[in-house]
């Protein structure tokens, strides 16, 4: 059931995030929005309210573990608990490795990488504490095979593979009734693009996305199924992305 359970997102202020917080606001979830743009925020927050949903938001930067941990706490003074923690924050500033962009790649681990620990290091005694809590995190389908260009991305997204699926065999070893979700995004409209920096890289990419990209809604849909399953069933991957994009 998603109707009362209580969802932390970040990367909330856009894209996935964006859509994921107005859908699940919409079935009854009460909604904790973290991002770095309070404006969005803001104006997000009072729109889900306006709607009749549940919502309420903190300016949050991933990579300051202080800001997870405040998120969580936010959840739990406004609604008493955390139930989902939805690691979403990402950035992708694709460029050949030769470019040495080395500034864009300890980014890329930042927050890809790091802003999903924290997120986790913050959710995690809650839930052993409640005994259940679900982690969903965003990948990429650069998370599943290698392109050229995708380097320093692809290496954090697969980081995040890696993670979530040992998170979810102890937590199965523990007993402690948590769940795991990671989902694969193929070319999705988001932000993401903003944040290529490199020329050709840019290029190629918005070719890409202008011929094949969906709405962000549609990946929303699956963090929706995935919460709405029974409690005692997880379905911990999900690759999504457009019918004809031939990923």
């Amino acid at each position: 059931m998603i109707k009362d359970k209580v969802v932390v997102i970040t990367g909330a202020s856009s894209g996935i995030g964006l859509a994921t917080a107005q859908l699940l606001a919409s079935r009854g979830a009460k909604v904790v929005l973290g991002a770095r743009r309070e404006e969005k925020l803001a104006q997000i927050t009072a729109d889900i309210r306006a709607a009749g949903g549940n919502a309420v938001y903190r300016v949050t930067d991933v990579v300051n573990p202080d800001d997870s941990k405040a998120l969580v706490q936010l959840a739990k003074d406004k609604f008493g608990r955390v139930d989902v923690m939805f690691l979403n924050a990402g950035l992708m500033p694709n460029a050949p490795m030769s470019a040495l962009h080395t500034d864009e790649w300890n980014q890329m681990v930042d927050v890809n990488l790091k802003g999903v620990l924290n997120g986790i290091a913050a959710a995690l005694p809650e839930f052993k504490a409640q005994q259940s809590g679900h982690f969903i995190a965003t990948s990429s389908v650069a998370g599943l095979k290698a392109y050229p260009g995708g380097a320093v991305y692809g290496a954090t997204k697969w980081a995040v593979r890696d993670l979530m699926e040992v998170l979810r065999m102890e937590s199965a070893q523990q007993s402690s009734n948590i769940r795991t979700a990671t989902i694969y995004p193929a070319a999705i409209k988001t932000e993401l693009l903003r944040t290529i920096t490199d020329a050709d890289t840019a290029g190629a990419m918005q070719n890409t996305y202008d011929t094949y990209e969906i709405s962000p809604r549609r990946v929303a849909q699956v963090v929706a199924f995935a919460i709405d399953m029974p409690e005692d069933t997880n379905v911990n991957e999900f690759t999504v992305g457009p019918t004809n994009q031939p990923w």
